[in-house]
C-alpha cells in the first residue's frame, strides 16, 4: 500500500474567524510579528497569540522559549476550539524537539484545523500528516520577510485560505521540466534538511512511496545538498516516489545552476518526472502548496494540478 495517502481537508477560513499564531521553532522578531498581526486583521481575521509566542530560550537563543513552552503553545493552539487555523510565526530551528513533547493521541481527539508554515515546519507537516491525517499548507511563516515584506506571497496564502478553489493549478514563471513526464500522487515533503534529519525518527514518514515530493533548502553548500539527497536515495526513502517538485535553493553555493545539475544527475535514475524552479520555499513570492492532497504533476508544462481544493 502506498505510504502517501490523501488526508482530511480542514474548512476554509471566513472573515471573522479566529486564528492562532504559534512559535514552535525559532523566535519571531517582535516588529515582524506585530506587522503580521496587522495583515491578518486586514484580512478580517482575529489573530490569537498562543502562549509563549514572544518567549526566547534562556540559553539557546535560536529557540523561541524552552521545549516545554513551545510544545505547550502549539498544543494549546491546536486544541483551542475557537480557532480555525494555526499559523506558525517562524521556522528556523527546534521543530523536532517540540514534536517529542506532543501527545498526538490528545491532538487526534481535537477538531482538525489548518496548519501553515515552511522550512523547519516541515517536521510538523510530516507529523501532522502521519499522526493526525490532516491536509496542511506549505506556505509562509507569518512573522518573517517571506510574509510581511512580500505582498505576492501573502496574497497567495490569503487566496488559498479563503478561496482555495481559485488555486487549482500551481506553477511559476521560471518553472521548467527537469525530467519530463506526468505523474499522479499525493503531495508531501518540504525542506530537504528536515526530511533528512527526520529519517527513521518518530513521527516521520518511513517512505515517499506514492508521493509528489517537494524539496527546497537554504544556506546549504552543494556538497551538503548532495549528501542529504544521497542519504534519502541510499536509505530507500525516495524509492516509489511518483514525482519531485524542486523549489528554491537560496544561498546554496556555488549557485542554482550547479544544484540543478546535481538534481538532474541524482534523480534521473528514479525514472520519475521532476520540475525545477517552482517558486516555493525560501524565496520571494512563494507559492502556497497544500500537502496531503492528490494531484497530477505535469513536468512537461511544469504544473501541479490539484484534484480538488486544499480546503473544504
Amino acid at each position: 500500500m502506498s505510504e502517501a495517502t490523501t488526508a482530511h481537508r480542514p474548512g476554509r477560513l471566513r472573515p471573522g474567524d479566529r486564528v492562532s499564531v504559534a512559535a514552535p521553532c525559532s523566535p519571531a522578531p517582535p516588529g515582524r510579528l506585530d506587522a503580521a498581526l496587522r495583515v491578518l486583521r486586514r484580512w478580517g481575521l482575529e489573530p490569537v497569540l498562543a502562549p509563549h509566542v514572544r518567549d526566547r530560550h534562556p540559553k539557546l537563543r535560536y529557540l523561541a522559549g524552552t521545549d516545554d513552552a513551545r510544545a505547550a503553545g502549539l498544543r494549546q493552539a491546536w486544541l483551542d476550539p475557537d480557532t480555525a487555523a494555526v499559523l506558525c510565526a517562524r521556522g528556523g530551528d527546534g521543530a523536532h524537539r517540540t514534536l517529542d513533547l506532543l501527545d498526538f493521541a490528545e491532538l487526534r481527539r481535537a477538531q482538525r484545523k489548518i496548519l501553515v508554515g515552511f522550512s523547519d515546519i516541515t517536521a510538523l507537516h510530516e507529523a501532522f500528516s502521519r499522526e493526525l491525517g490532516v491536509v496542511t499548507l506549505h506556505g509562509p511563516v507569518v512573522a518573517s520577510q517571506y510574509f510581511v515584506d512580500d505582498p505576492v506571497a501573502a496574497e497567495e496564502l490569503r487566496s488559498t485560505l479563503f478561496e482555495p478553489e481559485s488555486r487549482p493549478r500551481l506553477t511559476s514563471p521560471k518553472a521548467e521540466p527537469l525530467i519530463g513526464g506526468t505523474a499522479r500522487g499525493v503531495t508531501i515533503g518540504g525542506n530537504l534538511s528536515l526530511l533528512n534529519d527526520g529519517l527513521m525518527a518518530p513521527f516521520s514518514r518511513p517512505s515517499a512511496e506514492g508521493g509528489l515530493v517537494l524539496l527546497e533548502d537554504i544556506g546549504e553548500d552543494i556538497s551538503r545538498v548532495d549528501r542529504m539527497l544521497t542519504h534519502l536515495l541510499r536509505s530507500g526513502w525516495l524509492r516509489g516516489a511518483a514525482g519531485v517538485l524542486l523549489g528554491s535553493w537560496t544561498d546554496c553555493p556555488p549557485g542554482p545552476r550547479a544544484v540543478r545539475e546535481l538534481m538532474a544527475e541524482r534523480l534521473r535514475p528514479l525514472g520519475i518526472p521532476a520540475v525545477w524552479g517552482l517558486n516555493f520555499g525560501h524565496c520571494q513570492g512563494q507559492l502556497t502548496i497544500p500537502l496531503g492532497v492528490r494531484a497530477t504533476l505535469d513536468a512537461d508544462s511544469a504544473t501541479l494540478i490539484l484534484d480538488q481544493p486544499a480546503l473544504r
